[in-house]
């Protein structure tokens, strides 16, 4: 069976912020971390950021990421690379 999705639902994930691509959208919103860190000096970013959403739903979902890491699951789990790189920019 094949699995098709609407243009409709399509608009509506890029309304929410959805990540298509995991790999390159992890990093631009890494970057995007990096730069609320230099601007505020911490990594809690609301999870209504009004001057980035995706933001601070990205940062949420780092934090269950990890947990579930923690927890023992190897499904859907933040790498040890990004972890470093979290680590290195002092997130909590």
């Amino acid at each position: 069976t094949s699995c098709s999705i609407t243009k409709n639902r399509i608009r509506l994930m890029n309304k929410i912020g959805f990540e298509w691509s995991i790999h390159d959208s992890w990093d631009a919103q890494y970057k995007d971390l990096v730069s609320y860190v230099n601007k505020f000096g911490n990594t809690r970013v609301p999870f209504r950021y009004d001057e980035n959403r995706a933001l601070g739903r990205w940062v949420d979902n780092q934090r269950i990421k990890y947990k579930r890491l923690q927890n023992g699951h190897t499904l859907y789990v933040t790498t040890k690379e990004q972890i470093l790189l979290l680590n290195k920019i002092g997130f909590e």
